[in-house]
């Protein structure tokens, strides 16, 4: 009865989309963790660390504007989104190969490719297989889904990696990778929902300015926010300057995501309740005292304190940002 009412307003694409996610994401987070302790482990600064995710990051940013677009193109969104995750599945062993930090920045670009590719596509068809007043929730369950896998392949990476080192878990990655491309192939598109919700005869940047007023704010608000946004990546960093081991950084990631993906289900439910605004505004100053704690970080106490702090500030925008859009879309 209770999982009955928890899945009411949700497709089956809810359900097929979030395995998609975790087993994605199990394999992203058997690699993304080592990445920044790997980057170190071959002479690389906080610098090149930067560069290396803010040039990933970037790339999938811009992307996914393009990719989002094409699909209400061409009417279809499955297409985009298998290609996005093969792409991120097949480039996982790549990084096996990698003994100079520049070959990890090209890789991580192709990866991040795959990323800004299927997500625009992946969060419509989620858009379009929810009711809206559970909208919150599914984006959010989406999120719980992709922090169970994150949680599991990070597990494994702390785990395996004192057994096989740094080359041989990029190269296990790839099979989790694998069956979440597989899983795809599930997918169920409905072309007359997607024909109800796009107006694809418009070019891209007549689609651009289309877009409602209030949309275009909150991108504005959203992209001055991503400027000092930074990565898990630092947080990471942060654990190796104060002397931490690889072991010790790898267990306060799976940590915070262990408290993202608690949080998540409950942010988006609440938004659903009382509204994305005020769930956003708590999430942004979240993410500020996260900033201010990491100041001061000196020692493992304060560290502990800052990653929970992290994992609470992404669980409230992660899965509620997504349905803002929507909303603010479905309102033009």
């Amino acid at each position: 009865m209770n999982k009955s009412r928890f899945l009411k307003g949700f497709s089956r694409n809810i359900i097929i989309v979030g395995f998609v996610s975790l087993f994605t994401d199990l394999s992203s987070q058997m690699v993304f963790p080592l990445i920044p302790l790997y980057l170190v482990s071959i002479g690389a600064s906080a610098l090149i660390i930067g560069i290396v995710e803010g040039a990933a990051e970037s790339t999938a940013s811009l992307l996914k504007v393009f990719s989002g677009h094409w699909s209400d193109k061409i009417e279809k969104r499955k297409p985009f989104i298998f290609a996005g995750y093969g792409i991120s599945s097949i480039t996982k062993p790549l990084f096996g190969f990698a003994k100079i930090w520049p070959f990890v920045l090209i890789v991580r670009i192709v990866e991040r490719v795959g990323k800004g590719i299927r997500n625009a596509p992946r969060d419509a068809i989620i858009a379009e297989s929810c009711d809206p007043s559970v909208r919150g929730k599914s984006y959010s369950f989406h999120r719980a889904m992709d922090g169970i896998g994150s949680v599991s392949g990070a597990l494994l990476a702390l785990f395996l990696f004192p057994i096989f080192g740094y080359q041989k878990i990029f190269f296990i990655a790839f099979l989790p990778g694998i069956v979440a491309v597989l899983v795809i192939l599930l997918i169920k598109e409905n072309k007359h929902q997607i024909c109800n919700n796009t107006k694809k005869h418009d070019p891209f940047f007549t689609s651009i300015k289309k877009l409602p007023k209030n949309l275009l704010l909150y991108i504005f608000a959203a992209s001055i926010f991503a400027l000092g946004h930074f990565g898990y990546a630092f947080l990471l960093l942060k654990s190796r300057t104060i002397g931490l081991s690889d072991q010790v950084s790898i267990s306060l990631y799976v940590f915070f995501y262990i408290i993202y993906t608690i949080l998540i289900i409950p942010a988006g439910i609440l938004s659903d309740k009382v509204g994305r605004k005020p769930i956003l505004l708590i999430g942004y100053f979240m993410f500020g005292l996260t900033s201010f704690g990491l100041i001061f970080t000196k020692d493992l106490s304060i560290l502990i304190i800052v990653f929970v702090l992290y994992g609470i500030f992404f669980a409230m925008i992660d899965g509620v940002q997504r349905a803002f859009v929507v909303d603010l879309t479905r309102r033009s």
